[in-house]
């Protein structure tokens, strides 16, 4: 499973000129599952995001965790995550997980993340996506369960 997280100010989600979800202070996730992924890499990843002390303190130091902040997490699915550029100019999908198996380890992602975190917003599964944010720093971490 792999996550772009982003640190935002705010972050949005518009589908077909609607906006859907949106955030303020916390989280923007972009979330990929592998073709071979499971719910034990869902475990894995969250709770390292959930522990991670990327926010800053009073003094400006990143020692601060998502719930000390009491930050909003929006998570978005991204497959392209999984895109395998080797080869050509066509990037290829083949190592993301088909639909189904994606969609159901996002949405138990995402009751991983509801459990602990007070506001939680999401994309669409498979829907076409405008997702507007303000980072924060910039501050943009790549978290790979294969490297966790």
């Amino acid at each position: 499973m792999r996550a772009v997280v982003q640190r935002v100010m705010r972050a949005s989600v518009t589908i077909e000129g609607e906006r859907t979800a949106s955030i303020g202070r916390g989280y923007l996730i972009l979330l990929g599952v592998g073709a071979s992924d499971t719910r034990a890499e869902a475990d894995k990843l969250w709770g390292k995001l959930r522990g991670l002390r990327i926010n800053e303190d009073a003094d400006g130091k990143t020692n601060l965790s998502l719930a000390d902040v009491d930050g909003e997490v929006l998570v978005v699915s991204q497959f392209t995550l999984y895109a395998n550029c080797r080869r050509g100019r066509r990037p290829s999908f083949t190592d993301a997980a088909a639909p189904q198996l994606a969609c159901e380890l996002y949405e138990y992602f995402v009751e991983l993340v509801r459990a602990d975190v007070e506001h939680v917003a999401t994309g669409t599964f498979a829907a076409m996506m405008q997702v507007e944010l303000v980072n924060d720093g910039p501050f943009t971490i790549l978290l790979d369960t294969d490297d966790l």
